[in-house]
């Protein structure tokens, strides 16, 4: 087969998300299947930091998709033209956007329908494209795939998509998340928390990821006298004034620190350092953090809405993340029982092998071969 993949989010350094899945399947996907050739569709020059087998080609298309008028003109237009003209057998959208009218058939990868839930969150333009766009590009593609089962029935019952037509591959996460020495995780807290224990929060700094209750949980957690610090690993991609506020009006924030975005194998390192990841976000489709912090033998703390239960699968203490009390006594829980934390990191550990990016890989594949 000859098979178009929009790939117009892989991009070098910047692979949050979608585009970490777009590189783990795809990696796997064009190495363990030589006999078929793949184009990558770039809405920009191709990235050159890349290496894929010689059976993959970059084929750059337009202008960079970058805001909606773009995204219509890309979409609808030159990559739907592209497509037809050059008589591919397939489509493979990782990021769930499909053109009209293609002369192939299409799978398209959803990840969640944030949007569709919390559009407050979104910029005007691109939640009023979204909404208009995604149910009709739900009701293009041949077949859906998504991450969770909790996205499955998601997308579902949004669109009107019979659960028959969606399938189900998860995610994975990078085999550099693992478990340090001691050795290293006293250097680690000695770099990033003047040597004390720490929370830790992974993720881009917007509304939907609940940094704000995560901050007023925090207050309540100190006010017990402990030294515990919370370090927040992500980019600022928001900052809302109530959040700044929250920050702001802390009797703690010596002992708040943002760090910014990381490498993979530091943020490995210092996930498996922390004494557990509180990811409490209100929706999720998955959320791999959870899923590094296992394989990184680090105990978890996240919601009990959305996928975090299905993925966590009792091996997490959940909580309601509109509760910052609930939240706080769940980090005290974690702070002073040793053996609530090992029994979290052995059911953390148990649960981590049911997934894989190989394994995500050869489902997509299931998924495409039973859309052609």
């Amino acid at each position: 087969m000859r098979i178009a993949v929009n790939t117009r989010l892989l991009v070098p350094d910047k692979m949050d998300g979608i585009g970490r899945f777009t590189y783990e399947t795809l990696i796997r996907i064009t190495e363990n299947h030589p006999e078929h050739h793949f184009d990558f569709i770039f809405d920009r020059e191709p990235p050159k930091g890349f290496q894929f087998p010689e059976n993959v080609s970059f084929k750059k298309l337009g202008l960079p998709a970058r805001h909606p008028v773009l995204w219509y003109l890309w979409f609808e237009h030159s990559l739907k033209n592209y497509i037809n003209k050059n008589n591919y057998d397939f489509f493979l959208s990782p990021e769930g956007w499909v053109p009209p009218s293609l002369n192939c058939k299409s799978l398209a990868v959803m990840h969640d329908l944030n949007f569709e839930h919390y559009p407050e969150h979104i910029i005007y333009s691109h939640r009023v494209f979204l909404k208009y766009f995604f149910p009709k590009y739900a009701s293009r593609s041949t077949r859906i795939v998504t991450v969770s089962e909790f996205s499955k029935n998601d997308i579902s019952n949004t669109y009107g998509i019979s659960p028959n037509n969606i399938d189900v591959v998860y995610n994975g996460a990078n085999g550099v998340f693992q478990d340090v020495s001691e050795t290293k995780k006293e250097e680690i807290k000695k770099s990033y928390s003047k040597g004390e224990d720490y929370f830790l929060f992974i993720g881009t700094i917007h509304p939907r990821k609940n940094l704000e209750h995560l901050l007023l949980a925090f207050e309540y957690f100190k006010q017990q006298g402990s030294k515990t610090k919370l370090l927040i690993v992500g980019n600022k991609k928001w900052w809302p004034q109530k959040l700044d506020k929250i920050l702001q009006s802390s009797n703690y924030q010596e002992s708040i620190i943002f760090l910014g975005r990381k490498s993979d194998k530091e943020l490995a390192q210092i996930l498996a350092t922390s004494i557990a990841l509180t990811y409490v976000p209100y929706f999720e489709g998955f959320g791999i953090p959870i899923l590094e912090a296992f394989l990184a033998q680090t105990p978890v703390i996240t919601s009990n809405l959305t996928s975090m239960p299905e993925v966590s699968n009792g091996a997490a203490i959940l909580c309601n993340p509109r509760n910052p009390k609930e939240i706080a006594q769940s980090m005290q829980s974690i702070e002073n029982n040793k053996e609530l934390r090992a029994d979290l990191v052995a059911k953390g550990i148990e649960q981590a092998k049911k997934f894989s990016w190989e394994k995500t890989a050869d489902l997509l594949w299931d998924s495409i071969l039973k859309t052609v």
